[in-house]
């Protein structure tokens, strides 16, 4: 790696918030340091105290995007490097020697693009203080532990923990163990992995300890045009869906023909539609299925629990899931499905929620020269709080079927890593209070982003990208990434095209073996090597390859919008939480900055492959260690549903979603206004409507839309899916708050704050 053409610069002035101050600059392998000395107090002159610096450090990985505007000629203008941070950190630095002021930005740019792999960043390197040191964050969570909290353990609740992914070998984006029913065999689960994509079959996440109702998760299945199926994914989710009942009627259940699944059938014998007659008990064994399920209401009492409504929700548009089918993705046909009902969420891909973000910069984009408030109309204009609003409805329609309805749901999007993860986590932060609490929050973290697959290393891009460096009046050709967050133009409509229809001729049918996607359904490219395909049914030897980049277009705000909606929760039951806002807003920050090991990978199989536990430190050693920085004084332990404010349940409530000021670096009187809060997706005050949570309701018997919102500010095309949205020019913004390298206790809190 190229050595720093520059480590320190004297007189460099620093525009940050409309304010300027002169000092000097210092570029180390880690970081950017800017030093200043501040007006010393007549007071503190007269006793000749001396006066202490003060520092604004900035970690390369938090930078995403560097411009370098060289000196007008024949001007007295000094050169200006403008830094956007994805901490929502704006600064310029003037430097009067433009050549200097090259050499800053070629060294800036080296440090942060150049360092090819993952194990290069500054968690690898980085020697935490004494006080992290007494802390072992990598043990916090213990996965069997947790499930026995739930009750996993007990015979009677129909669960147990299947280890057939210990070595990784069977989903290698899945934990090494995860709790199934019972009655449901690791046989079973290997022809039902199959038909999910990447092998993401339906596993639980989570187990009331009231009602003994469920939350599974997993991928689409792979449905297809010709409507595949699968008898062991309809018996697994069945077998789900019965596992709260007293009886359990389905357990021992062995449907006709399935004790054949051993004797070498193959993916196309179970899904061909010419095979399938081979089945010729099939409906019969639909009908015997749902019968045993549903008992018999003139024969047998009713019991509790047992007018369940259970749920499959797809948090897809419903024209993004149906057009998948025509990529052999798709989602399930109820009609083998009648134990459940199906509803469409309608929460759109990465591509809009990263353009979304986006818009948000451009009304943020100019923080470092002036101190003027953002303007409103844009904050409104980028649709973020409809979309936040969107994922809480989502959360509060699981939390209640789960906690009120006392029923089974099972949550799935595309791959089951982004949208699955935002749903399944803020359900259970509703539902459960013991996530609400400080170690209970950072288990919920462990369990349901990281080691359930969130592809944090594609979403946060912490190996930034050359597309987030520039230099003014050297581009050359359209810059897609434009400064500052601003629109992409025709250019970018251009590309859309090509990727709709690349990505409709060349899409494989595969799932275990095949390389990472995004949720952008019709994404084709590799996300590891775009422009090279792996060869089918060839695993590659390491999720991460040897020399990587950042795919701008896989990067993502999807855990920033989980803590967004936490934010939300927490402001609106301000004393059912005991963790405080700016507990939110410093994991938001360290999910960019790489000074740990936590959020750096894709998957658990990759942590375990980079042996992560012992080469670097956990996220939660830093919190740990100043617990007493992020407890909420509000908060109340006590539970009592028959006590307004204590009760165990918490829902979101829509009219009150609002702007997170602090999480932008702004006043909340500038994001939100002098009045109270934001109604729902940001619209006027004046409007009281509330957006309905289902796009579509599908069960076995009808398919009806309760609202138009897949057409809802979007076009598509015919043949296409919607990709001229899903594709953004920019990725999101974020940067440093706080020094991160100093063992010394006093820089850990700095001028950044």
């Amino acid at each position: 790696m190229e050595k720093t053409r520059v480590a320190k610069v004297e007189d460099v002035t620093l525009a940050r918030r409309g304010e300027q101050v002169v000092g000097t600059l210092h570029l180390t392998p880690h970081h950017i340091i800017f030093s200043h000395s501040p007006p010393q107090s007549e007071p503190a002159r007269a006793q000749g105290l001396p006066v202490k610096p003060k520092e604004l450090w900035i970690t390369y990985p938090i930078i995403s995007f560097c411009t370098f505007r060289p000196a007008p000629a024949a001007s007295r203008q000094p050169s200006a490097i403008r830094l956007r941070c994805r901490d929502f950190t704006f600064v310029c630095f003037y430097l009067a020697n433009e050549h200097k002021g090259r050499e800053v930005y070629d060294s800036i740019r080296t440090w942060t693009c150049k360092l090819g792999r993952i194990d290069k960043l500054y968690a690898f390197a980085y020697q935490p203080p004494p006080p992290e040191r007494e802390f072992n964050g990598w043990e916090l969570y213990d996965p069997q532990k947790e499930w026995a909290r739930q009750g996993v353990d007990c015979d009677s609740h129909g669960w147990r923990v299947s280890r057939i992914n210990s070595n990784y070998e069977f989903s290698p984006t899945y934990p090494a163990v995860f709790p199934v029913p019972s009655s449901i065999s690791d046989n079973t689960l290997n022809y039902a992995g199959k038909y999910r994509s990447r092998a993401r079959v339906p596993v639980l996440t989570y187990l009331h300890p009231v009602n003994n109702c469920s939350i599974t998760r997993s991928s689409q299945p792979l449905v297809g045009v010709r409507q595949n199926r699968s008898i062991q994914d309809e018996k697994l989710l069945a077998a789900i869906f019965s596992t709260s009942r007293s009886e359990r009627p389905l357990a021992g259940f062995t449907p006709p023909h399935l004790d054949k699944e051993s004797s070498g059938s193959t993916q196309s014998d179970l899904f061909n539609s010419q095979t399938m007659s081979e089945f010729p008990s099939a409906e019969a064994l639909e009908d015997e299925m749902l019968a045993s399920f549903q008992g018999d209401p003139e024969e047998k009492p009713q019991i509790y629990g047992a007018q369940q409504h259970n749920l499959i929700v797809d948090a897809r548009p419903t024209v993004n899931a149906l057009a998948m089918q025509a990529m052999g993705r798709g989602s399930e046909n109820m009609d083998n499905y009648k134990f459940a009902t199906k509803a469409y969420l309608g929460i759109d891909n990465i591509h809009v929620m990263r353009d979304s973000l986006n818009k948000v910069i451009d009304a943020l984009k100019d923080s470092d020269v002036t101190p003027l408030g953002p303007s409103r109309d844009q904050l409104a204009r980028s649709g973020w709080l409809k979309h936040i609003s969107g994922i809480l409805d989502g959360a509060g329609l699981i939390a209640r079927q789960v906690g009120l309805q006392h029923s089974h749901v099972l949550i799935h999007c595309s791959d089951g890593w982004d949208r699955t993860g935002q749903l399944s986590a803020l359900s259970q932060v509703c539902l459960d209070p013991y996530y609400r609490t400080l170690e209970g929050f950072m288990v919920l973290v462990e369990k349901d982003w990281l080691s359930f697959g969130h592809m944090f290393r594609h979403r946060s891009g912490p190996l930034n990208s050359e597309k987030w460096f520039q230099i003014e009046n050297e581009r050359i050709g359209g810059d897609p990434n434009r400064s500052f967050g601003e629109a992409g133009g025709a250019g970018k409509a251009l590309e859309n095209a090509f990727l709709s229809a690349k990505g409709f001729f060349n899409r494989e049918n595969s799932n275990r073996d095949s390389p990472p996607e995004s949720e952008g359904e019709m994404q084709s490219y590799d996300s590891d090597n775009p422009g090279v395909r792996k060869p089918s049914g060839s695993a590659p030897k390491s999720v991460v390859p040897e020399k990587e980049v950042t795919n701008v277009k896989e990067t993502s705000p999807v855990f920033h919008q989980f803590l967004d909606a936490t934010y939300q929760l927490l402001h609106q039951h301000p004393t059912r939480f005991e963790f405080n806002e700016r507990f939110l807003r410093r994991l938001l920050y360290h999910l960019y900055s790489c000074q740990f090991g936590t959020f750096l990978f894709n998957s658990e199989k990759e942590r375990v492959d980079y042996n992560a536990k012992e080469r670097t430190r956990s996220v939660w050693d830093y919190f740990l260690a100043r617990r007493e920085q992020f407890v909420n004084p509000q908060y109340n332990p006590l539970i009592d549903d028959h006590k307004r404010g204590q009760e165990r349940l918490i829902f979101p409530q829509l009219n009150r979603v609002r702007w997170w000021s602090e999480a932008f670096g702004r006043t909340d009187a500038e994001m939100n206004g002098t009045g109270a809060s934001i109604p729902s997706g940001g619209r006027d005050t004046s409007s009281t409507e509330r957006t309905p949570v289902l796009t579509g309701i599908e069960t076995a018997r009808r398919s009806i839309s309760s609202r138009a919102s897949d057409k809802e500010n979007r076009t598509v095309s015919p043949g296409t899916l919607d990709v001229s949205s899903q594709v953004s020019s920019l990725t999101l913004s974020e940067a440093s708050e706080e020094p991160q390298d100093q063992n010394n206790a006093s820089r850990m809190e700095g001028e950044t704050q």
